[in-house]
């Protein structure tokens, strides 16, 4: 997706024209005759603020009305009337716009641009080559609309988001854990961060027991791998760290999952390429903020050496665990994640994993559950983030009364609850045994991956958490922040 400024000098009268206006007044300003002007006042409706298109046969005029509110739900209301937009703009097989804002501030018109942009994505790579579809790709944007600084980061920050949805999307077969890992380290250096990626060997010098004992049932080797953006102009000494999961592909291992669906199990590694897209942006976008991604990478099959129900492992802080359950894998290379982390002495630590089921039967579609740890005020900050971009978060309870129900009678821990309620919870609960700094858990599962189409979101991947981390870091409001209880 192009997105570039445009200059009044440059356009056509070929140009199918956006006009965003904050209300009917704005009609003045835009080249609509006087009967045109009329046929929209007539019609407006202020309950829904209807949209406008006229059809000058070689392209299109659209007029977009914003809302009137001004706070993040008209944000998300401007997202998805871009993505109406661009749907349209589709049908009508057009592949590029000139968007013209009248009286609207930037926040505005970046939410609208951010709803075309990302509603302009398509996953068509494996699609057979000549087939007659349009796709739209570019949107020009006034050049008094926004600032050279706010056009390249919502280009980058859309670059980001369409690389992770491209990651999730990609079957096992192209995607594959040496595949993935690699393409993260290639885009993160090209954007000046440092990478590492770890091979078995030196996961094992590690003592990563958990993510050894979920790829036992692979042909494929694991990965481990390291994002480290710290620029010199850093505004934080100790970091903030990220840690994602990244299964390329989850049957479930011997305990093997239902397979209705299990086509959709390639995007268990959203988590991993969430903290891959935030940084990507982070990198190109030049936040001065020091930030580490730790992305685990593995795949877990029922191979004739896979872990088996009632195996117990020793991790790397010397806890046992107990596997009651080989479909509980996610926490399993998270912990080693988590306890890799206390190496950079971090200011706090998110996690990110499409981790349980028991998420989405909370919430549904609609939202991510959070926990944490020892970072109340952080976790606010995220949850206002959250809001800002509508990925939303419910934090749920972390009593002390969970505890019990991943203490096993024969290990220190088991790897999933001993109830089927609270799934969130429990497993929360088993990651917080292998963290000792402020942590926030977020379990992206209900949003990561879509059946159908969700705005802007698109089908399939979506790339829950890259706007969501982007902008919590960007804002640095949670540098300095006291963390103080459970």
């Amino acid at each position: 997706m192009i997105i570039r400024k445009s200059a009044a000098e440059t356009r056509s009268h070929q140009d199918t024209v956006i006009y965003l206006l904050k209300d009917l007044s704005g009609l003045t300003q835009t080249p609509l005759t006087p009967e045109e002007q009329e046929y929209i006042r007539a019609r407006f409706k202020p309950e829904t603020r209807d949209v406008f298109v006229f059809n000058r046969l070689s392209h299109f005029v659209y007029v977009q009305l914003c809302p009137v509110n001004e706070d993040y739900r008209a944000l998300e209301y401007l997202r998805k009337a871009g993505d109406k937009t661009v749907q349209f703009f589709r049908k009508e097989k057009q592949h590029a716009a000139v968007l013209i804002p009248s009286e609207v501030s930037p926040e505005k018109v970046l939410a609208y641009a951010e709803g075309v942009a990302l509603g302009a994505y398509e996953f068509l790579k494996h699609k057979k080559s000549g087939d007659d579809k349009v796709v739209f790709s570019e949107l020009h944007i006034d050049d008094a609309a926004l600032s050279e600084v706010q056009l390249a980061n919502l280009q980058n920050l859309v670059k980001s988001c369409y690389l992770t949805r491209d990651m999730v999307n990609e079957p096992v077969n192209v995607m594959d854990t040496l595949s993935f890992s690699g393409l993260m380290a290639d885009f993160c250096r090209e954007a000046g961060a440092n990478v590492t990626v770890m091979n078995q060997k030196e996961i094992e010098a590690h003592g990563m027991t958990g993510l050894l004992t979920v790829n036992k049932g692979s042909k494929s080797e694991p990965a481990f791998t390291v994002i480290e953006w710290k620029p010199d102009d850093a505004s934080n000494d100790r970091p903030l760290v990220l840690v994602g999961k990244g299964l390329v592909f989850d049957t479930g291992g011997i305990n093997l999952k239902p397979g209705s669906g299990l086509d959709a199990m390639k995007s268990d590694m959203a988590g991993g390429a969430a903290v891959f897209g935030a940084l990507y942006a982070l990198a190109l976008n030049k936040i001065p903020v020091h930030v580490v991604g730790l992305i685990p990478v593995t795949d877990n099959r029922p191979g004739e050496n896979a872990m088996v129900p009632g195996d117990i492992i020793r991790m790397g802080n010397g806890k046992t665990v107990e596997i009651i359950n080989t479909d509980a894998e996610g926490r399993l290379i998270l912990a080693d994640a988590l306890l890799y982390a206390l190496k950079f002495n971090p200011l706090l630590v998110i996690d990110i994993a499409t981790l349980t089921g028991a998420a989405s039967v909370a919430l549904g579609r609609f939202g991510m559950a959070g926990v944490h740890q020892d970072a109340p005020a952080a976790m606010a900050e995220l949850i206002r983030s959250g809001q800002e971009v509508y990925e939303r978060i419910v934090e749920f309870p972390f009593w002390e009364e969970y505890d019990n129900e991943i203490r096993s009678d024969v290990a220190d821990l088991r790897n999933i609850g001993k109830n089927r309620g609270g799934g969130v919870i429990t497993a929360g609960k088993f990651l917080a045994a292998f963290t000792a700094y402020p942590w926030i858990h977020l379990d992206i599962a209900p949003v990561a991956f879509m059946d159908g189409r969700e705005s802007y979101r698109g089908k399939g991947a979506t790339a829950a958490g890259v706007r969501l981390l982007y902008h919590f870091v960007e804002s640095k409001k949670w540098l300095g922040v006291e963390s103080s209880g459970k």
